[in-house]
């Protein structure tokens, strides 16, 4: 053993730790993954943390990344937005991962942002959200109000949705469902809906009695247009939401739901057949017919070890930004984030409906959007979809103070919220 060998040696000693070990560190690469597993929110991540698993082990049978294994460093944020951050903080300065798969809250996602800024970590967000951020170090790869929100309420207004007249705006009490619900009003009123006939309510996180709610909108319902209800409800709350639809006689014929935030997966645990008709709004189901649907729904199933689980559309995003940052590492050499972050721009992947995800130079994919009507087996009929992939808007078109901000994180620009009448960054990152 040489010098230098001896003393890399005596420190890892000296540190209680075996040069094995030190050497075997050496040849990993970590990835965080920060999913609820606890809490209101788990019913819909702790998937997304199998998901991850999946596709690491997926990668280690290939032979891992640049020589190396990778390795999952799993943390448990319990549906508890501050310690979103403090877990996250943990993952980049604790367990140096190369980046970090997780959030699903938009709330928890504003927690952890400063500190992916501060400590210049990579994110990637998998799931649909209200827009009006871009930041350099977020990868988002769920849906912007333009690419789910805005085409179901264009679907529920036209002839083949039902030409809807009246809106009820239902959402969980945090910053997605305002900010999208804000949009959603003001595209409303600008396509000429009056104001009351907007109706907007929100509950708290993990709500249950919504016997109240519910006889609420169907006396809203009543008043002789065809109504028709937006949900942005987000969690378990969405369990007896659905059943007391169900209890009051809410048909799909009378008063259709679409729902932003209810896949596959959140369906696996009510009795659908009171539901059949109810629509969503994503940019995959799971019953997509795609030779690599079918693969994947087969890899999950086996790696799951369960032919009953579901997949669903932050599954395909965290897909899609797990493989689009293996591809960019792969292109760049190495795990240094400022250049994993220039191979992304433009980096392509193909997507689980048969065509191919872009990540633009806003950190927003382009994607199709689909509208699915809930069937009684708990899948998703394909009733709608757009004739090709949407761009990701990060700043939308439809408020004042947004409509004239672009993000793009290539130069000349290189901002998240340029302003293209002042020909300025109005912010630092985002």
């Amino acid at each position: 053993m040489n010098r230098v060998m001896k003393g890399a040696a005596a420190t890892a000693l000296a540190m209680g730790v075996s040069v094995g070990a030190a050497q075997a560190q050496d040849d990993t690469i970590k990835i965080g993954v920060l999913h609820s597993l606890s809490g209101t929110m788990a019913i819909s991540e702790t998937t997304l943390k199998d998901t991850v698993l999946m596709l690491v082990d997926e990668q280690n049978k290939k032979g891992g990344l640049l020589g190396k294994k990778l390795e999952a460093v799993v943390v448990d944020p319990a549906s508890d937005w501050p310690l979103f951050a403090e877990k996250a903080r943990e993952l980049l300065e604790v367990n140096k991962v190369a980046a970090v798969f997780g959030c699903w809250t938009s709330v928890s996602r504003k927690s952890v942002l400063p500190v992916f800024e501060e400590l210049n970590g990579m994110l990637f967000y998998p799931v649909q959200y209200e827009g009006e951020e871009s930041s350099k170090n977020v990868f988002y790869t769920g849906a912007a109000p333009n690419q789910q929100a805005i085409p179901a309420v264009d679907y529920l207004m036209s002839e083949e949705g039902g030409s809807v007249k009246r809106f009820v705006l239902a959402g969980t009490d945090y910053v997605y469902p305002r900010t999208t619900n804000k949009i959603l009003e003001q595209y409303l009123l600008d396509k000429g809906i009056p104001a009351e006939d907007i109706m907007i309510n929100y509950t708290p996180f993990g709500h249950s009695d919504w016997q109240t709610i519910v006889s609420d909108i169907k006396a809203f319902g009543s008043a002789g247009k065809k109504t028709a209800v937006v949900s942005t409800i987000n969690g378990d709350a969405n369990v007896p939401f659905y059943k007391e639809l169900g209890n009051q006689g809410i048909a799909s014929s009378d008063i259709p739901v679409v729902a932003f935030s209810v896949g596959e997966e959140e369906l696996s645990g009510i009795d659908t057949g009171p539901l059949v008709g109810h629509l969503a709004a994503w940019n995959y189901f799971m019953s997509a017919e795609s030779p690599v649907n079918d693969e994947f729904i087969e890899k999950w199933q086996a790696f799951i070890g369960s032919e009953d689980r579901v997949t669903n559309d932050p599954m395909e995003a965290t897909y899609i930004g797990f493989n689009m940052w293996v591809k960019a590492v792969e292109a760049a050499g190495t795990t240094d984030v400022d250049m994993v972050r220039d191979e992304m721009n433009g980096i392509t992947y193909p997507n689980l409906t048969g065509g191919i995800a872009v990540m633009n130079t806003n950190h927003h994919l382009t994607k199709p959007v689909l509208i699915g009507e809930i069937q009684d087996d708990g899948q998703f009929q394909i009733v709608w979809s757009t004739p090709k992939g949407v761009i990701g808007d990060a700043w939308t078109d439809f408020l004042p103070e947004s409509k004239n901000l672009v993000a793009d994180w290539t130069a000349p620009i290189s901002c998240g919220n340029f302003n293209i009448t002042t020909g300025k960054c109005s912010g630092q990152n985002y």
